[in-house]
């Protein structure tokens, strides 16, 4: 049996503190924007087109990812607080929002198409949240519920957090992004419609992630309900995935439908 106690959360050079927690999610930004530039072409952007995008979405994803946190956590933070991101507190689901909003704003500024530049994201960030999810390991957070189950206390399936097991949730995130990754890359590479490979996104992604927050024990909670909320926003991007792809496919039905009654 493999057992695993959590390892230090960085190393030092000069003096200065080096996370690796940074380090991974550094990569993982930087293989996001890697896929976006090599897929942009099949929507008819360019490489310049999503580095420019990038510099939209990577300070909108950090302010979205930390405000979500902030408004969740509980607790009350002092106004400098708020900005002290290098002690930790970035939710994945406040930056999807956060970068989100940047991809409109960059589609409204600069005339494109949002439902394209969206389709070009949604293979690019699920292979960046699967990359950066390894980072939780090594900060210590997002990990899950109490394994007491001795058959379950073995690495990965589980770790020691302050030597109690826990189940290793950011792994199964991981897991379940990397999983999704070939399938979005492929759907997008074969849909001829704007936005399947965006709604395809949301769909496996709020569908995987509302499962797991069950087995999550270090969640965020819709203040004093006792909900979950990225469970809750999980399960409102999933539903929006579907309603998304079944009006892509009624919609030109719905217009031809007219146009023949029109016709007559």
């Amino acid at each position: 049996m493999l057992l695993h106690t959590h390892i230090e959360n960085g190393f030092q050079i000069f003096g200065i503190q080096i996370s690796f927690y940074g380090i991974i999610i550094a990569l993982a930004i930087t293989f996001a924007i890697f896929v976006a530039s090599r897929i942009a072409k099949k929507r008819n952007f360019s490489k310049d087109d999503i580095f420019t995008l990038a510099l939209y979405v990577i300070p909108f994803s950090i302010i979205g990812a930390r405000l979500y946190f902030v408004i969740f956590s509980g607790y009350n933070y002092s106004f400098w607080q708020i900005f002290e991101i290098w002690n930790g507190g970035l939710a994945i689901l406040g930056g999807v929002i956060g970068g989100t909003i940047a991809i409109l704003l960059y589609s409204i500024i600069h005339k494109k198409s949002f439902l394209a530049l969206a389709d070009i994201a949604a293979p690019s960030l699920i292979i960046g949240q699967a990359i950066g999810r390894i980072g939780c390991y090594f900060a210590g957070c997002c990990y899950g519920i109490e394994t007491v189950d001795p058959a379950l206390q073995w690495f990965p399936i589980s770790e020691q957090i302050n030597g109690v097991w826990h189940l290793s949730t950011m792994f199964y995130e991981s897991f379940w992004c990397f999983l999704c990754f070939p399938f979005l890359l492929w759907i997008f590479n074969k849909s001829k419609s704007v936005g399947i490979a965006t709604f395809s996104y949301m769909i496996m992604y709020g569908f995987g992630r509302f499962f797991i927050e069950i087995f999550r024990g270090e969640s965020l909670y819709l203040f004093d309900t006792g909900i979950k909320v990225s469970q809750a926003l999980s399960a409102l991007i999933f539903l929006a995935g579907v309603i998304g792809i079944v009006l892509i496919y009624l919609i030109p039905k719905i217009k031809t439908y007219l146009q023949e009654r029109k016709n007559r």
